[in-house]
């Protein structure tokens, strides 16, 4: 896909992404004796690193975290018996193309399958980047006639691949049907665009925004250095045009498994206006586990940073269940209750509670109610 907006009303060419090998090691971002990795990998998958990403790449640093997100990967062609294709089931839940409908009050609408960048650990890496495209102006009408006839859907979920990489006509346009459908309550737009190609965010983006309908925006960042200033620059265009931001991130070996990194993206998330929402323990997709750490290590991270920072920082630690069945929080629990009957009511006029422990931030035990 070329690196212009897509559609009509196209903005001047944006500056070129490197795309396959010969662009990576022209760039310094891979040595020269890894072009048949790289070939091999892009055969498989789609690449493109932007000119803003690459210049936040330490190519001194054979681990950088940016580079891991970003920069291919032999391991990618390693497969796992856990693996799986489409590993939280949108196929499944798919009634119309470009319609995901998995919970009953929300929907994904997905206009296109391109991105300004490709990361490595993406869970729709078997589509993305590919011949799918952009939804054509029929499919569209009949995505949006879906969402029309079902009243109870209160929030559509635009993402793809990335919307912003739609001009900011068709993006006006597509959040102006919306803003007609009446029992559409919110519309929220995915994007990684703010930290991988912030120069798209322009002021005619912005606009095409608005609506009496309330639009939120998630920005996806995995690690404070993708909040560069231009990336600061960017949210800051949608914050003062009343546009509230969201965080969602992905917990990635080699990024920012450690609490001390999380803590930092999550300060910077805050800094710049944007609530961290999702922490996303890492899907199935093919080719991915490099990226993956345990469970029980994620929530013990999750639980170191309940004493390190504000509640403004904290996410919600979740998995997506694969095959479709949802969402759901996985952090660390700090009750346990001890031998007996648990809560009971007395004489229908309050609440007794048996013993509970509850575990502070910093593992100190505490009775619940206290004794004495």
């Amino acid at each position: 896909m070329p690196d212009a907006a897509i559609g009509p009303n196209t903005a001047p060419p944006r500056p070129r992404s490197l795309r396959n090998a010969s662009d990576l090691i022209a760039a310094g971002l891979v040595p020269p004796e890894r072009r048949a990795e790289i070939d091999r990998v892009a055969a498989r998958y789609a690449v493109a690193v932007t000119p803003d990403v690459a210049a936040l790449i330490d190519r001194a640093d054979a681990a950088d975290p940016i580079a891991r997100q970003y920069v291919p990967d032999g391991r990618e062609l390693e497969t796992s018996p856990a693996d799986r294709a489409d590993p939280i089931g949108d196929a499944t839940h798919a009634p119309v193309k470009g319609i995901v409908h998995r919970y009953p009050d929300r929907a994904l609408l997905m206009p296109l399958l391109h991105c300004p960048v490709y990361c490595r650990f993406c869970f729709r890496r078997e589509r993305v980047g590919g011949d799918e495209g952009v939804l054509g102006e029929a499919e569209l009408e009949a995505a949006l006639d879906y969402i029309r006839a079902h009243e109870e859907i209160w929030e559509v979920v635009v993402t793809g691949g990335d919307p912003f990489m739609l001009p900011a006509a068709r993006i006006a346009a597509l959040v102006a049907s919306l803003d007609e459908i009446p029992h559409v309550a919110t519309i929220r737009f995915h994007s990684r665009v703010p930290v991988s190609d912030p120069g798209r965010v322009t002021e005619a983006l912005v606009a095409a925004l608005e609506a009496e309908t309330p639009v939120w925006v998630a920005i996806h960042c995995n690690h404070a250095r993708e909040l560069s200033p231009a990336a600061a620059a960017a949210c800051r265009k949608l914050n003062r045009a009343g546009i509230p931001l969201l965080g969602q991130s992905v917990l990635l070996a080699g990024v920012n498994d450690d609490a001390a990194t999380l803590e930092d993206l999550l300060r910077t998330m805050v800094k710049n206006r944007i609530k961290p929402y999702y922490l996303h323990h890492p899907d199935l997709a093919p080719g991915t586990g490099h990226f993956r750490i345990g469970i029980e290590a994620g929530q013990a991270l999750m639980g170191r940073l309940r004493g390190r920072v504000s509640g403004l920082c904290q996410p919600a630690y979740v998995l997506d269940i694969p095959g479709g069945y949802g969402k759901v929080p996985i952090g660390p629990t700090y009750l346990e209750r001890d031998a007996g009957a648990g809560s009971r009511r007395v004489e229908d006029r309050y609440w007794v509670e048996d013993k509970y422990w509850v575990e502070d931030p910093w593992g100190g035990r505490h009775a619940y109610p206290p004794e004495g």
